[in-house]
């Protein structure tokens, strides 16, 4: 059964006050107004926790879960910044909100779709996931399109752009990790197809795109 709203924000308390600040344990009274007891208890009778007096320290299990949740809300943070250019309070109470809708699997793909960022707009890291290892272990070669050969064929990877509003233009498009692709030609824009579409973008635009590159042109 799914963790209440309460014991998720225990477990993502728990893991910037005590695991970023390499901490054994906290205390319940150091949670402050996060220490609810019923999530406590909700969170101890799933294994997450467990409660020696005032002294409590995550499981395996829980600092998994924990891991998760941190991971998903600056995951939701990146996506509300770099996207939707949220900020403030709107932005960390919409990530509150998003972050419990990424489950295993879409927050791979929010990650991909952003570059695989290592930090929030606060500043403070994303925990990696496993597509973040495959990236770095670089399981297949991943080029800018920019970077490709004429007929070079792929797989978009991941999209990186500098200016909000330009990464809204390629989304608009259709230009979306996954999307296979083929460059047409370089010069004087780079042409591409993705689907039965053509496209040609500027150097730029072709600079951001990045595509695990299958099949190079013979």
């Amino acid at each position: 059964m799914p963790l209440s709203d309460k014991a998720q924000e225990i477990l993502e308390r728990y893991w910037m006050d005590a695991v970023e600040q390499d901490a054994d344990s906290l205390t319940v009274g150091q949670l402050g107004q996060d220490a609810d007891e019923e999530a406590l208890g909700e969170l101890a009778s799933e294994g997450l926790v467990v409660r020696a007096g005032e002294a409590l320290a995550l499981t395996d299990a829980g600092m998994q879960q924990a891991r998760r949740m941190i991971r998903s809300h600056r995951l939701a943070e990146r996506l509300l910044a770099d996207l939707l250019e949220t900020r403030g309070w709107q932005m960390e109470e919409a990530a509150c909100r998003f972050e419990h809708s990424l489950c295993e699997g879409i927050d791979e793909r929010v990650c991909t779709l952003l570059g695989h960022p290592s930090k929030c707009p606060h500043g403070r890291p994303i925990p990696p996931g496993e597509c973040c290892q495959r990236q770095a272990r670089g399981v297949r070669v991943v080029s800018r399109l920019s970077g490709m050969n004429p007929d070079d064929e792929g797989e978009i990877a991941y999209l990186v752009m500098d200016d909000p509003d330009r990464l809204k233009k390629v989304m608009a498009m259709g230009i979306l990790p996954g999307m296979k692709v083929r460059l047409v030609r370089q010069y004087p824009s780079y042409v591409f197809d993705v689907g039965n579409t053509q496209y040609a973008v500027d150097e730029r635009i072709a600079d951001g795109i990045y595509v695990r590159v299958t099949q190079p042109a013979p």
